[in-house]
């Protein structure tokens, strides 16, 4: 579900990257409530392990679509809603930079649109409010379930509402969202299930991690290593191997696009459009997770190859360990530089 910068103005762009912004400002004021050394390692590995996540796309069966974990409820319950917010900001910055994956203009819209409603409307009043008598499997199960769905549902119909407002007529409102909020229905469902079975593995194994989330608490003396490690394996055999097993049917959003406008993509007006695509193809090494000489010639032989399945692929399994390790050093410097902010705050009021 990341935007490109053609299905946005630059009026609504820059709306939403203000917009964004002041949620970030207020995250990285608020995380200081609870942000300790434990989990600024805690914020890097589960960034890693969203990117790495991200990078694979399931199969919607009968739709000739798919779908990627979006990751903002998995990061809400282990990191709580303001280190969470502040971990996906990261993930999106990354890929949009180095990896082409959405557009820069178009980045406030996929934060706000990821993250925001996950962290801040379906964490505290779904899932919380059903954690509100007490941690149980079939509770977590149910509130990962429902607040992941909600949350993607809410993100999907964000995405159609920013389209409308930066006047797309080719698509329209009606059809659009009446492709949008099913496909990503399915979408979320799936979501679901790799969260709860996500959350239930750090339940088994460290439930402080998650009660102390949801309180509003630091770690403290909590033991987190082998959840680190855990994480860690799984982001590493995520992004270097099983990202070759992604579907190469259109995601949600592409899907929706096509059977309303015919088009997967729309075309880039110029302006700052333009001048923003400039910079992005110089900075991003990475393009669409591959090496670009590779890239360019992907291209250039689409028509005349079909795709082999699974896409073994060492530029898909580079993107994917050297997005994860940028990734984990970003979203854990991010947590590093509020903590240091913060004891600088403590040490000036004694």
């Amino acid at each position: 579900m990341h935007m490109a910068d053609a299905l946005i103005s630059p009026v609504v762009g820059g709306a939403m990257w203000a917009a964004t912004a002041g949620v970030a400002a207020y995250s990285v004021k608020k995380v200081q409530n609870d942000l300790d050394e434990q989990k600024i390692p805690l914020m890097g590995v589960m960034g890693a392990f969203v990117f790495a996540a991200q990078m694979i796309n399931f199969t919607i069966p009968g739709t000739g679509s798919s779908g990627h974990l979006g990751g903002g409820m998995l990061l809400a319950i282990l990191l709580g809603p303001y280190a969470g917010f502040l971990a996906m900001a990261s993930i999106l910055v990354i890929q949009a930079l180095f990896f082409a994956d959405g557009g820069l203009l178009a980045l406030g819209c996929n934060v706000f649109n990821l993250g925001f409603y996950t962290c801040f409307i379906a964490y505290p009043l779904i899932y919380k409010w059903i954690m509100r008598k007490g941690y149980s499997t079939g509770r977590i199960f149910t509130g990962t379930m429902l607040s992941a769905i909600v949350g993607l549902q809410l993100g999907a119909f964000s995405v159609v509402l920013e389209t409308l407002l930066s006047g797309k007529s080719e698509l329209p409102f009606g059809t659009f969202v009446m492709l949008m909020q099913p496909i990503h229905l399915a979408i979320g469902v799936v979501e679901g299930l790799v969260t709860a079975a996500v959350v239930g593995f750090v339940w088994k194994a460290r439930p402080e991690i998650i009660e102390k989330a949801a309180s509003g608490e630091a770690l403290g003396r909590v033991s987190i290593k082998k959840v680190l490690a855990g994480l860690a394996i799984v982001a590493v055999i995520t992004g270097g191997v099983f990202s070759w097993f992604a579907s190469a049917y259109p995601d949600g959003l592409e899907w929706s696009m096509f059977n309303t406008s015919g088009k997967e993509e729309l075309e880039a007006p110029g302006g700052i459009h333009q001048t923003l695509a400039a910079v992005q193809e110089k900075i991003a090494f990475l393009p669409d997770y591959g090496f670009k000489v590779q890239e360019q010639e992907t291209n250039a032989n689409a028509a005349e190859t079909e795709e082999a399945w699974p896409a073994v692929d060492a530029g898909t399994s580079v993107s994917g360990l050297v997005g994860g390790v940028m990734t984990l050093l970003l979203a854990g410097m991010t947590g590093y530089c509020i903590y240091m902010i913060k004891k600088r705050n403590k040490a000036g009021a004694v």
